[in-house]
């Protein structure tokens, strides 16, 4: 219960982020050697369960080759080595499970939308002229 004293470890795992997930696995190769290695997934947070509580959980899903995958993580098991917040996008709901079946993109909360290069440099000439 010590490490759970630390429930800031994850503030910004929010249903709509972008994360990545390091995750430890241990491995037994031919010779019976046991190995441990991480590996990552990456995806959208579609929902978070039990807040900080010692058996919090996250869902995360992602798209691989047209199929989608889902892994549900506990925050704070020694088997998750790290998680990385990518993106944040704009949602209005806690659970989203309706993305399963969402065509559209969501919008990425704080972007800023430049101006592409070609019309910046059209503007510069009419201003020029």
């Amino acid at each position: 219960m010590t490490k759970l004293t630390e429930t800031a470890q994850y503030p910004k795992v929010v249903p709509g982020a972008i994360v990545r997930v390091q995750q430890k696995i241990k491995e037994k190769n031919a010779k019976g050697v046991e190995k441990e290695r991480i590996q990552a997934f990456e995806g959208m947070v579609i929902s978070r369960r039990h807040g900080s509580q010692p058996g919090a959980t996250i869902t995360v899903r992602k798209i691989s080759d047209g199929i989608g995958v889902e892994k549900i993580y506990p925050l704070y098991s020694p088997v998750v080595a790290d998680i990385e917040v990518l993106k944040t996008m704009k949602v209005r709901r806690s659970k989203l499970y309706y993305t399963k079946e969402y065509k559209k993109r969501f919008k990425e909360v704080g972007k800023t939308v430049k101006a592409p290069a070609a019309k910046a440099k059209k503007a510069v000439a009419k201003t020029d002229e």
